[in-house]
């Protein structure tokens, strides 16, 4: 444990926090942390960044063990993924799903905070149509095992939808489910609304931009100063495409008969780089679309139809992911590469927050005052020398367990 006393010491005459205040603002949205690459930095040094970030909402697509392990006793809360191919075995063997959550929630808790599962992803409206049946009795199977856990009270059930299982979103007080997918989701919101869990949607108002960006005002979808557009049907001003999309599936939702079911963004973003055809997809674009989304989030406005219900939004996503399939774009909506620099300037000073540190120190009789004017920079040092602390403390006690086993034998 020296060893690890000594580099913990290093890190703290690094950062001059003898006597210091770290002032870091925190951030009010929830990141996605997509695991689709072979080039990201391990968990561990995941949790030191986001740490430092002071982000505290994290979604996942499945439930890696790993990651979940290296945000042992933080503050960060945790929506999980059950992916589409669990499904259909879950849909008509409840006992699979209590399997389920005894291996991969169970043994995190209460150490990891992990508050949500999300039930497979875009299932609705996509092309396994098999699938639309499967959905809500694996809901409805995952909620019954958290039952007779104990655990429903602490971790909700949900799924995530694309925008496509809306039939109508224009103007956003019309808004309306697609009737082929109406049998599914009607039961699907009396669930959520019978165990009030939030009805999440995949928002991205760049897909409407790059389809047709000839008719779609970029100021529009940038969260820039524009004329917006009036609904006609109630008079509410839109200033952003964002706000008239979560009316547009409140509408939906209403529509059906509930009032009830808070919706949440579970993805949005704006990707940094694209293919020829996908007009808009530019760091540039990228860094106002965010940065404009991370003001507005701190503002805890809600829409013109909700305005008193903040929108709750998680941010797409963490890190560039070099194996995703698909168009270019796919693999470029990280806000970090995998180095832990930023993909771009999100221009909005405090949210990828620069970091301040000032401090009295008695250290050679000096004043110590440090401004990281590059803070990934400082961020990778810190990282790594987090990660090794881990390594040591981790390997001295399996050292310590092996001299006890040694003398014991």
């Amino acid at each position: 444990m020296a060893a690890s006393t000594v580099l913990f010491t290093i890190i703290l005459l690094f950062l001059g926090l003898s006597d210091s205040s770290l002032q870091v603002q925190s951030l009010s949205f929830g990141i996605n942390y997509g695991q689709i690459a072979n080039n990201l930095p391990s968990p561990s040094r995941v949790a030191v960044l986001l740490q430092s970030l002071n982000v505290n909402r994290v979604k996942l697509y499945d439930a890696d063990p790993n990651v979940l392990q290296a945000f042992a006793n933080s503050e960060v809360d945790f929506i999980i993924g059950l992916g589409n191919e669990y499904l259909q075995s879950m849909s008509t063997d409840p006992l699979k799903a209590q399997s389920w959550i005894q291996q991969h929630v169970q043994p995190h808790l209460p150490q990891t905070k992990i508050t949500c599962i999300n039930v497979g992803n875009e299932v609705l409206g996509g092309t396994n149509t098999q699938l639309w049946s499967y959905l809500l009795p694996a809901m409805q199977s995952v909620y019954r095992a958290l039952v007779n856990l104990g655990l429903s009270k602490q971790v909700a059930v949900t799924t995530a939808h694309s925008l496509t299982i809306l039939g109508n979103s224009y103007p956003p007080s019309s808004g309306s489910f697609r009737q082929d997918l109406a049998q599914y989701i009607q039961p699907i919101l009396s669930f959520h609304s019978q165990v009030n869990s939030p009805f999440l949607i995949n928002a991205y108002p760049y897909f409407a931009y790059k389809d047709n960006p000839a008719e779609v005002s970029i100021e529009y979808v940038l969260f820039q100063p524009n004329s917006g557009m009036v609904d006609s049907v109630t008079n509410l001003h839109y200033d952003n495409m964002l706000d008239a999309q979560i009316d547009a599936v409140y509408s939906a939702i209403k529509v059906m008969g509930h009032s009830d079911i808070e919706v949440r963004i579970s993805e949005t973003g704006w990707p940094s780089k694209g293919d020829a055809n996908e007009a808009g997809a530019t760091p540039e674009n990228a860094g106002i679309y965010n940065g404009n989304l991370m003001r507005k989030i701190e503002e805890k406005k809600g829409t013109p139809a909700k305005p008193q219900v903040p929108i709750d939004i998680y941010v797409f996503a963490l890190f560039n992911e070099d194996l995703k399939p698909g168009p270019a774009s796919e693999r470029n909506y990280g806000l970090y590469y995998p180095n832990g620099t930023q993909v771009y300037d999100i221009g909005s000073q405090g949210y990828l927050p620069q970091l301040t540190f000032s401090a009295d120190s008695n250290i050679n009789a000096s004043h110590i005052h440090l401004q990281v004017s590059e803070p990934s920079h400082c961020v990778h040092i810190i990282m790594c020398l987090l990660e090794l602390i881990y390594s040591v403390n981790f390997l001295g006690g399996v050292r310590h367990a092996d001299r006890s086993n040694m003398k014991n034998s």
